[in-house]
């Protein structure tokens, strides 16, 4: 596996995920972060993006399929992204996706919660 990757952070969606009914019927702001392992040397030897993966396809895909249904766990949200960009170009050797809310449902004063899962081909 190579050690090439691409970042993409903070990126914002409106999606449903939550244990509870309000959550799971209203969207809320979530931040998804991606490190999406993929052999860049072609692309840098070339500089064409054919030779790559096109991020900007990732994060439709992403988005797509963060905003297609409801989750009731970051767990589940996270291993469907996960699944997403897998499947959007087999180039894609492995991702790390990181899901947080941005307003979680606590009576604490918490910046956001979230989870991290890594899965490969």
């Amino acid at each position: 596996m190579t050690a090439d990757r691409i970042e993409l952070r903070r990126l914002r969606v409106l999606a449903r995920c939550g244990a509870g009914a309000e959550e799971r019927s209203t969207p809320q702001p979530l931040e998804i972060d991606l490190d999406v392992v993929v052999d860049l040397a072609p692309a840098g030897r070339s500089d064409r993006l054919d030779d790559t993966v096109d991020y900007g396809a990732v994060c439709r895909a992403v988005v797509a399929s963060a905003t297609a249904a409801p989750a009731a766990l970051l767990e589940h949200l996270a291993e469907r992204l996960a699944a997403a960009v897998l499947g959007g170009d087999q180039r894609v050797e492995a991702v790390t996706v990181a899901v947080r809310k941005l307003r979680p449902p606590v009576p604490s004063d918490l910046a956001s919660a979230g989870v991290r899962v890594h899965r490969a081909r």
